[in-house]
């Protein structure tokens, strides 16, 4: 049996993306009979604590880390953890879940250990770290010295050809659990009376952690134009980044009655709650100014959502406008709030077309299965190169 080791900054019950995909890609190489031991870093802890490790499924393990306040103490003190462990159980190969700092640290881990390393690809590792201030060199290293890499979206692909000079990079899918995001209502407690939404209003939804990225302006300003016209709140599903509270504060000083028509959930840990509150968006809105490949997109897809999402990253590769979903141009999103209006006047047999046939895009390409499918030629392409 096969042991890996696996790092990700984010890890559930985390918040975000990187969380779910993380603890979603540890699940399914355990079904494909992988033993992996992930470690992760926490602000909750005590700087440099490592907490006993807490099982998985039996056999892997999750080992948390305390965050010291700069990566120069966080870095070295974690390879000391993952030296530790490797002496342990000798591992056959690390994963890198994001490249900066988990990629950079298994690449120089697996390197010093002569481990097999890959790096995982996911969306702000490039197309904000290769910018000031991130550190351009460390990317490009990273990119270039890892035995394996995979590339959530065949944009993000071709992006990192260009940085590292590779041609091999392979395209490792977001995927959904279909099962749990469906149309059918998952969580009977959840209504539109007990979240505090009128009969009358439209819900224009979105999940995640907003912050500037996701386009937080244009969903606001989205959200005071469909309420010129008619009644309608925002519902996120999700948090605010903290650091953009302060964007919402404004909005509320100058539009405080459209302010009041924001729904905020907090962090829902529980994906089946989650798909219930998607379940009862009329219109979900994905406005990234840069993307990988949005988890939230692909499962508000998967329970029959009307979507309109930018063309940012890998969206594109998932929406084809007009027929599963609209695409607006990141150039175009000022007029977001004009698209949700003419979406909302769409006869229901149109609609209904169009998230029919978004649910099969992502049955056909983003299932669990095919995720499995792709997973073991990179778990073969990874081994191979054990030294």
């Amino acid at each position: 049996m096969k042991r890996l080791l696996l790092i990700t900054e984010r890890f559930a019950p985390d918040v975000g993306g990187l969380a779910r995909s993380a603890t979603r890609l540890v699940g399914t190489l355990c079904q494909l009979g992988v033993v992996v031991d992930v470690v992760t870093w926490s602000r909750y802890l005590q700087q440099g604590e490592v907490l006993p490790p807490e099982s998985i499924d039996g056999k892997s393990r999750i080992y948390r880390i305390g965050l010291y306040r700069n990566w120069d103490m966080t870095m070295p003190h974690t390879l000391n953890v993952l030296e530790w462990l490797h002496s342990c159980w000798h591992y056959d190969a690390v994963w890198g879940h994001y490249v900066f700092p988990s990629g950079f640290l298994a690449t120089w881990f697996g390197g010093m250990q002569g481990v097999a390393s890959t790096v995982s690809a996911r969306g702000n590792d490039i197309d904000k770290e290769m910018f000031p201030p991130g550190d351009f060199a460390r990317l490009q290293w990273t990119l270039q010295h890892t035995q394996v890499i995979t590339a959530v979206s065949a944009d993000m692909s071709r992006k990192i050809q260009l940085l590292s000079g590779r041609d091999d990079v392979l395209v490792l899918k977001n995927a959904v659990d279909t099962e749990v995001f469906a149309p059918q209502s998952a969580v009977g407690e959840i209504s539109r009376e007990s979240l505090g939404i009128a009969p009358e209003e439209v819900v224009l939804g979105f999940c995640g952690e907003l912050r500037e990225k996701k386009g937080q302006q244009f969903l606001l300003n989205a959200l005071t134009t469909v309420r010129n016209q008619r009644p309608a709140c925002l519902l996120i599903i999700g948090e605010v980044r903290a650091s953009q509270e302060f964007a919402l504060q404004v909005y509320a000083t100058q539009h405080p009655e459209h302010a009041q028509r924001i729904i905020v959930t907090g962090h829902l840990p529980d994906t089946q709650v989650v798909a219930a509150h998607l379940q009862l968006c009329d219109v979900y809105l994905q406005p990234s100014l840069w993307e990988g490949m949005p988890n939230a997109l692909l499962e508000a897809m998967a329970c029959g959502c009307c979507c309109i999402a930018s063309d940012a990253g890998g969206i594109a590769e998932v929406i084809t406008h007009g027929e599963d979903g609209f695409i607006l141009p990141r150039s175009q999103l000022h007029k977001l709030g004009e698209a949700v209006l003419e979406c909302l006047t769409m006869p229901s047999t149109i609609k209904s077309q169009i998230t029919q046939a978004a649910r099969d895009r992502i049955l056909k390409k983003y299932s669990i299965a095919q995720e499995q499918q792709r997973l073991q030629i990179v778990l073969d392409r990874l081994l191979k190169n054990q030294r």
